[in-house]
């Protein structure tokens, strides 16, 4: 699922506020404590989650690094000069 079909209210969250989601989550469904339909749409709010973070860390990477090629062909990134 690409980032734009993401739940509105999941595509706003920071990373920082996914992640913590992500984890309440995963320590909800460490404990059992819930019924099976909630574990189970626990379980699919956090893969969304999940792949909303994966998303901003892909971002923030490709902020920070940029892809050289040298004069043999050689590939290889470097850090991207944010001034």
């Amino acid at each position: 699922m690409a980032e734009a079909q993401l739940l509105p209210e999941i595509a706003a969250l920071s990373f920082e506020e996914a992640l913590n989601e992500l984890e309440q989550i995963v320590r909800k469904l460490e404990s059992g404590s819930a019924k099976l339909d909630e574990a189970l749409a626990s379980y699919e709010r956090g893969a969304l989650l999940k792949r909303h973070c994966e998303a901003k860390l892909r971002e923030a990477q490709l902020r920070v690094e940029k892809i050289v090629v040298s004069a043999e062909g050689a590939v290889s990134a470097e850090p991207h000069g944010l001034e």
